[in-house]
């Protein structure tokens, strides 16, 4: 069956009934050096023409002699220690052997059995409950180029009257990072999935080595997958989902693939070891290839590449400049802010979580700068179809609003249409509030004039107030502020109405 549709699969809840899900998660990063892994040219290629990035040694012309990133080496053993890897002394690059389409030297420099970084492991929290995810290995490789489909109804080769290929991205430094089998997931499998590259992604961006831009391809991952019936101690026949490339398909990939495979199990027939692809608008899995195995790639030492020495003394210099890495950093800042941990969570989803920490160190309290992001500029920034931090507001300006509403010159309403006019491109807060007339009114002639004329509209409330039911004074309050526009001080209003009527 080549598309199954949600009929044909089996249920989650009776999949978890009947199987146990194992995973394995290889995680390709690109690092954002200035250049490729193994020449000069610039790695960062995007909007310049096709082939433009290109020398011998990336097009793997003969003759040419790579020579090693030292950049990337370092980068790759700083990725390893924030994974908690054991960082191998001496290791050497290898050559992949297959069939590459999008790679002209027909093989992959890569490493296989003498990997930079090993034996790892991070720790998540999902739901409450601490998952370990160890880590086999984290090792540096390059990236193949990128084929153009020209002619089909989607970029796919599916259809294509041809293809062209672009080897800008060939020879783009990569971190492979490649988890052990991870078991007793159970339901939980495909969110510890999530939770594991969310938490990639956020340690690269804190190393400030990629990008990690999952939509753009920096961050991606082959998803693998295998169902050991209830008891059984024998992995079972895995499928590998290639490049998937956001938190959300990374969990609905496997949940599909968890449910395919338990469906193909429970009918007597067997999984295929297979590569497969996300298909994003349908939601489901399809068939690629038949799944090579790695003796089937013919690794052997690159004979063109030295080998490379990380001694104990550059291992602990390179430690010395590891930031503070997102887990621990998490923990801190939810005990400063006394956010609970759904809280935390709710900013982390968000990806709030720096620019409520720069909104409080411009003077903001934490309550009220993760209101902000959390609400009125998410809601902006999904109306745009935008990151968080490309909203058109910085944390300053959202500090200087706040500011503004604790000193009584602003209410939450005015401070919303501040918000509206500096992403407008009006000027600063201080300036949209003189440009529209923001302010709060809270001189007392205004007030009371606005007062008398509430309490003359309205006489049976007034006798009310008079007569001792206080609350009354609301509907009052509504008055003076729907007449001055929502721009009087309602405190001061409640104030001077009880005066009046006391």
């Amino acid at each position: 069956m080549s598309v199954w549709t949600t009929d044909d699969l089996l249920g989650y809840d009776e999949a978890m009934e009947r199987f146990d899900p194992v995973l394995g998660l290889e995680v390709h990063v690109e690092l954002s050096t200035a250049s490729k892994m193994f020449c000069g040219c610039p790695a960062d290629s995007d909007g310049a023409e096709p082939n433009t990035h290109v020398c011998p040694v990336c097009l793997g012309l003969p003759g040419s002699m790579p020579a090693i990133n030292g950049h990337a080496v370092e980068s790759a053993i700083r990725i390893g220690l924030a994974l908690n890897c054991r960082i191998a002394p001496w290791c050497r690059m290898a050559r992949k052997n297959y069939f590459y389409p999008d790679m002209t030297k027909d093989y992959q420099t890569s490493q296989y059995d003498e990997p930079i970084c090993h034996d790892g492991h991070v720790d998540l929290e999902v739901d409450g409950k601490t998952y370990r995810v160890e880590i086999e290995r984290a090792h540096m490789e390059e990236d193949a180029g990128k084929s153009l489909h020209v002619g089909g109804s989607d970029g796919r080769i599916q259809g294509a009257a041809y293809s062209l290929m672009d080897y800008n991205r060939a020879g783009v430094p990569l971190i492979e990072i490649v988890t052990k089998p991870v078991r007793g997931l159970g339901a939980a499998a495909p969110q510890v999935a999530r939770a594991y590259m969310a938490h990639l992604r956020d340690i690269m961006i804190a190393l400030g080595v990629s990008h990690a831009r999952m939509e753009r391809g920096n961050l991606r991952c082959d998803a693998n997958v295998s169902l050991m019936p209830k008891g059984a101690t024998k992995l079972g026949t895995r499928t590998e989902t290639k490049n998937v490339n956001s938190l959300r398909s990374v969990e609905g990939a496997l949940t599909y693939e968890i449910r395919r495979q338990a469906a193909v199990l429970a009918s007597g027939r067997a999984v295929r070891q297979q590569t497969r692809m996300w298909q994003e608008d349908g939601e489901y899995t399809i068939a690629g290839r038949d799944k090579s195995d790695a003796e089937d790639y013919r690794y052997f030492p690159e004979p063109d590449l030295v080998p490379i020495e990380a001694s104990a003394e550059w291992v602990e210099e390179l430690r010395a400049t590891l930031p503070e890495l997102p887990a621990a950093k998490r923990a801190r800042l939810s005990a400063e802010w006394s956010f609970s941990q759904l809280e935390m969570d709710a900013v982390v989803n968000a990806g709030a979580l720096d620019l409520i920490e720069e909104t409080v160190r411009a003077g903001a309290g934490a309550a009220s700068a993760r209101k902000w992001w959390l609400t009125e500029l998410s809601r902006r920034a999904n109306e745009a179809g935008c990151e968080l931090a490309e909203v058109g507001m910085s944390p300053v300006q959202v500090a200087a609003v706040q500011k503004m509403v604790d000193a009584g010159t602003l209410t939450d309403k005015l401070a919303r249409s501040v918000i509206d006019g500096v992403i407008a491109g009006e000027g600063e807060p201080d300036q949209v509030v003189a440009a529209r007339g923001l302010a709060v009114v809270s001189d007392d002639g205004a007030l009371g004039q606005a007062v008398d004329d509430a309490i003359a509209a309205n006489p049976g409330v007034a006798e009310k107030i008079r007569g001792g039911k206080v609350q009354a004074a609301g509907a009052l309050i509504g008055q003076v502020m729907k007449a001055m526009r929502g721009q009087a001080d309602a405190k001061r209003v409640r104030e001077i109405i009880l005066d009046k009527l006391s």
